[in-house]
């Protein structure tokens, strides 16, 4: 079995029988307790899953490099993404984790490494919550997600992940089979309880 070696948080389902885990990534300077309040708010049932990235930026963990604001290093977003899809293929089975009911909440960056993974076919989760998220690769093989549910909620004056790079990375989902909800907030790139309410809904809660 693959090593389990992201420092990461692991709390279990509060009720016997509860299936789903949302699998948390957090933004720019977060960390492994950062989106723990924003999973329980999702759904106060799951399982929550969440890892640290490895990347530091001045100090601050990413899950890949960049170059520059919304300019990434596109090498290493290929290479943390499978590190990252490795990890979970270990915390799956170390924890007794239901795959098919592991459900990505990413933010910000934590959104653009789950879509990294999502457009490399390497995904290890058949939903995912994409909150700011923006195209990570410029270039990607083509993947059949067919059966996969993608719920994209982005700000409208959001500076960084700008509405136009949104509606393109939810067409490149559409383009490859996935079923794609794509929201628009009038907010920008922080999280509100807008957010929350819309992932609540999405997932049928």
């Amino acid at each position: 079995m693959t090593e389990i070696d992201f420092i990461h948080r692991f709390i279990p389902a509060k009720a016997a029988g509860a299936a789903r885990t949302l699998l948390l990534l957090h933004g720019t300077g977060g960390n492994e307790n950062d989106l723990l309040d924003l999973g329980q708010a999702i759904d106060p049932d799951a399982a929550l899953l969440s890892p640290r990235g490895k990347v530091l930026e001045n100090g601050a963990p990413r899950f890949f490099r960049r170059l520059a604001e919304g300019v990434f290093d596109e090498a290493d977003v290929i290479a943390r993404a499978r590190e990252l899809a490795d990890f979970v293929d270990a915390a799956v089975a170390h924890y007794e984790i239901d795959a098919k009911k592991l459900v990505a909440v990413g933010y910000s960056n934590g959104a653009n490494i789950a879509s990294a993974m999502v457009l490399l076919g390497i995904a290890k989760f058949p939903e995912a919550i994409l909150f700011r998220a923006m195209v990570p690769l410029s270039q990607t093989s083509p993947v059949d997600l067919a059966g996969a549910r993608i719920l994209i909620s982005a700000g409208e004056f959001d500076p960084i992940a700008q509405p136009g790079i949104t509606k393109a990375l939810a067409e490149l989902f559409r383009h490859a089979g996935a079923d794609v909800t794509l929201k628009f907030q009038p907010i920008g790139h922080e999280l509100t309880p807008r957010d929350v309410a819309l992932a609540h809904q999405w997932l049928g809660l």
